[in-house]
């Protein structure tokens, strides 16, 4: 089963201009409560090695609990809706203070207010 937070691996498909694309892996961001009904559409942020310092990035730093072998940077706003048979692989988790961090940066890219 899958949970909100998770870094996992997908096939984000063929690119569009600066979109992300290929096999990438992301952090599913879809609310716990959705995910316990088995969506077929989760909602994912994709993760990149390429750090820019973007303000719409949150920077992860590998450790045992994500599963990630470099620093990656949430790309917050490259947020999309996937199916779940895009879904490969769990890697692992990133936590509730890093997937808040995410959303939180969500909430301002898209205006929503606190």
């Amino acid at each position: 089963m899958l949970t909100s937070g998770d870094v996992i691996d997908l096939d984000l498909g063929l690119p569009e201009g600066r979109e992300a694309g290929f096999r990438h892996p992301a952090v599913l961001i879809t609310a716990q409560r959705v995910l316990d009904a088995q969506p077929t559409v989760i909602q994912v942020v994709p993760l990149t090695t390429t750090i820019r310092g973007f303000t719409s990035e949150i920077t992860i730093e590998p450790d045992d609990t994500n599963g990630l072998q470099q620093r990656s940077a949430a790309q917050c706003q490259h947020v999309r809706a996937v199916s779940t048979r895009r879904v490969e692989q769990v890697r692992g988790n990133t936590g509730p203070l890093v997937l808040g961090q995410i959303r939180d940066v969500i909430g301002l890219i898209l205006d929503i207010p606190t």
